[in-house]
Parts: structure tokens; C-alpha cells; sequence
């Protein structure tokens, strides 16, 4: 991790109140993060570990029960706002051409039109989508529409961005050509960028560090580094150093999905065969 710390998370905790007198339901519980200026990070964990309610606690659309979220070392007075958030759905609005969704963030933080359409033109080429600016989403691919989601998130300027599961619903191929041109974009413009995703592979591929989230109530099980040499192409896959860190990133996985520690592995690491 570098030495100055864009994002911290300490102690966050997150309790719904049952509904009817039911009982309360804890969602995350003393999690913690941190990543530093410029980092790419990423989260995995089984579904309802809390990744989503993580992220919409640091984007300020919801209030922890208990810890805090630092941003440049300090607790700004209102989250909301401060971070890029793109959801796992591109909510492209069908009714905007795709020049004009790609400009909502800045036209709601009060660019003129004018302005806002010069920025993104600036950009469309870089994201893919030159020749498509006034088309309408309908007649986008899934690859496209995530590009013009993930421009939108760009051009609204935060050094932190938040991406939850943003390739999760495309195609295998698309999937892959998606992560080398994310990381190219990464690599130009050094964004804080943390990323949930159910995929290992993608998170070792495109990450500098991981962390793995257990079941419900969500805590951080493990963290690991990620010292593949950048840059990288999907050759790096096949290579004992991933395959080493995907087995460990797996195992607490396979664990929480038998049950809590109930899952017993025998296998020789890929250390001890190679």
C-alpha cells in the first residue's frame, strides 16, 4: 500500500432494524480498509456479505451504526458526493441520447450543457465510444452501455471511485476485453479506484490488493497483496504466481460457502506441487 491513505475505513458496522419486532439484522461488522492514493482495490465475498451496503455507506447514500470513513485522512462532513459511485447497473435513462447521459453528473453538479458535452466529447474516443453520441441506450451493447456508465462516472471528477460489479452481467469475451481496456484507462488517468466483484480472477487480474469478505455479518478475512508485474495482459493468468494467489483467495470463499469453517481442504498448495 503507498504511504499516503486516500481511503480508510475503520471499524464500520452496519445493524437493520428487524421490521414488526423481528430481530435486527447486522450486515458488517469492524470492517476495515484502506487503500492508498492511486490504487486499484478490490473486494470479493459471497453474496449478502454486505459489499453493496459497504459501498453505499462510503458514497453517503446510508449511515453506518458504528465506525468511519476517511477520505485524505480526515471525515469530510458529508460523503455524499465526494466519491464516483457506479452501481451494477448502468442506469443509462433511455430518453438521453448517450452524449447526454454521459454528461448527467456534470450538468447536476451545475456544468452548463455546453461545457459538459465538450468534456465528454473530449473523452469518447479513450472510452469506445466514438460515433455513438447520439445514439440511444437501447442500441448499445452491454460493453457499450458499461463504457458510457463508467465515462459518466469518470467525468464527474472524484479521485475515489467506487465500481460494484461493473462487467458482472456481460459475456465472457466481452467480460475480458472490458478489464484490459478498464486497466489501460486506470493506468493513464491513476484513479482510487475500489471494485467489488464475485470473480477472483478478475479481482487478482486488475487489482494491487484484495480483500475477502466473509458471510453475513460481512468482515474482512483476509487481505492479500497482489504483486504481479503492471502492466498486464491475460496471459498472466495462466502463471503459477496468479494460480498461487487465486487458491488463497479461494479457500476462505469455499469455506464460508461450506458453512463457516466447516470446509476441509487436503489438497497440496500450488507451492508445495510447484
Amino acid at each position: 500500500m503507498q504511504a499516503s491513505s486516500k481511503l480508510k475505513i475503520e471499524g464500520l458496522s452496519k445493524t437493520y432494524k428487524g421490521s414488526s419486532g423481528g430481530e435486527n439484522v447486522t450486515a458488517l461488522k469492524d470492517v476495515g480498509i484502506e487503500i492508498g492514493a492511486g490504487e486499484f482495490v478490490s473486494i470479493v465475498g459471497p453474496s449478502g456479505c454486505g459489499k453493496s451496503t459497504l459501498f453505499n455507506i462510503i458514497a453517503g447514500l446510508i449511515r453506518p451504526s458504528r465506525g468511519s470513513v476517511l477520505l485524505d485522512g480526515r471525515e469530510p462532513d458529508e460523503l455524499l458526493g465526494s466519491v464516483g459511485y457506479m452501481p451494477q447497473r448502468d442506469c443509462l435513462m433511455p430518453w438521453r441520447t448517450v452524449l447526454d447521459n454521459t454528461t448527467l453528473g456534470l450538468e447536476l453538479s451545475g456544468v452548463r450543457k455546453k461545457e459538459a458535452h465538450k468534456r465528454a466529447l473530449a473523452e469518447f474516443e479513450r472510452f469506445g465510444l466514438a460515433g455513438f453520441e447520439k445514439h440511444w441506450p437501447a442500441k448499445l451493447s452491454g460493453g457499450m452501455k458499461q463504457r458510457a456508465a463508467l465515462l459518466r462516472t469518470f467525468l464527474a471528477g472524484r479521485d475515489v471511485m467506487l465500481l460494484d460489479e461493473p462487467f458482472g452481467a456481460l459475456d465472457a469475451l466481452t467480460r475480458a476485453n472490458m478489464q484490459e481496456w478498464l486497466l489501460d484507462v486506470w493506468q493513464e488517468d491513476r484513479k482510487t479506484i475500489l471494485f467489488v466483484t464475485h470473480d477472483v480472477e478478475e479481482a487478482i487480474y486488475l487489482s494491487d490488493r484484495v480483500y475477502v469478505m466473509s458471510g453475513r455479518p460481512g468482515r474482512v478475512s483476509l487481505c492479500v497483496d497482489v504483486k504481479l508485474e503492471r502492466p498486464r495482459k491475460s496471459e498472466i493468468t495462466m502463471s503459477p504466481e496468479f494460480l498461487i494467489l487465486k487458491q488463497k483467495l479461494l479457500r476462505p470463499l469455499e469455506e464460508a460457502a461450506a458453512g463457516g469453517g466447516l470446509f476441509i481442504d487436503d489438497r497440496p498448495t500450488l507451492e508445495e506441487q510447484i
